[in-house]
């Protein structure tokens, strides 16, 4: 008989673990959204994290983008030759670039960069007992170490999701124009007259809301890492895939809530 519920078991566990982490990410994002809004403010820690989580993104951003943009215009080029339909490249890269793969892609760069840093960065503060050092000094960790990289991220991450929309839309250009034959004005004429201000929007808003997955994830993980170098490793390991997975699932939901009618 054991040998029959066991496995069953296993599964229940399993199932309450998962829905026990998610009430408290829930409970710790709150708090941090919380902490944004009450002072004391520490507008140096906000403003380093402004500058590593946006500016030395962009590299790796803008890359990402214009590779991307490239290759959707020659897949979206040959495919439409089997319909007649290669008119519709700069259309249809536009539309791409800006709706799903741009915010998309630059939140799975900024996870991959910018969630792991911070993970290990609040582990080995945590492993090396600043943490608590912080506490004895009467300065909540979650006002100084999470709320000015969430504010950070929630603010700059739109920033670059926009910079790699247009980085993208170039990138497509580029390949149009030079090498796929289209007339440049047309297709900038193209692009402009395709794009609607509710794609723009909804890129933007998926950029704020990746921007704050990310950097949730990180601190959350590294507020609660094992101790020791294989805690920091494992916290910034689940840090990266959790925010990686909550990224896509919420681009799933927010593109149902936009584009569904």
């Amino acid at each position: 008989m054991m040998i029959l519920t066991a496995p069953l078991a296993a599964l229940g566990r399993a199932t309450l673990a998962f829905f026990g982490l998610i009430g408290q990410v829930t409970l710790f994002a709150l708090s941090a959204l919380s902490h944004i809004f009450r002072p004391p403010f520490y507008g140096r820690e906000f403003l380093m994290a402004l500058f590593n989580i946006g500016w030395l993104s962009l590299p790796v951003v803008g890359l990402t983008a214009i590779f991307t943009g490239g290759a959707l215009a020659l897949q979206i080029y040959d495919g439409g030759s089997r319909f007649s339909a290669e008119a519709v490249v700069p259309q249809i890269v536009a539309i791409g670039m800006v709706r799903e793969l741009g915010p998309v892609l630059v939140g799975l760069m900024v996870a991959a960069r910018v969630t792991s840093s911070i993970a290990a960065e609040i582990a080995t503060m945590k492993v090396t007992e600043q943490i608590d050092a912080l506490t004895t000094l009467s300065t909540h960790p979650m006002k100084y170490l999470t709320a000015p990289r969430l504010l950070a991220a929630l603010i700059v991450v739109p920033v670059l999701v926009g910079i790699g929309d247009i980085i993208g839309i170039y990138g497509g250009f580029v390949v149009g124009t030079k090498q796929l034959g289209f007339n440049p004005a047309t297709y900038v004429q193209n692009t402009v007259d395709f794009l609607q201000r509710s794609d723009i929007v909804s890129s933007l808003i998926k950029g704020s809301v990746f921007g704050g997955i990310s950097a949730t994830m990180g601190c959350y993980y590294g507020m609660n890492s094992g101790r020791g170098a294989q805690g920091v490793g494992a916290a910034t390991k689940a840090s990266v895939q959790a925010a990686a997975v909550l990224i896509l699932a919420a681009n799933f939901l927010l593109t149902s809530l936009f584009f569904t009618s």
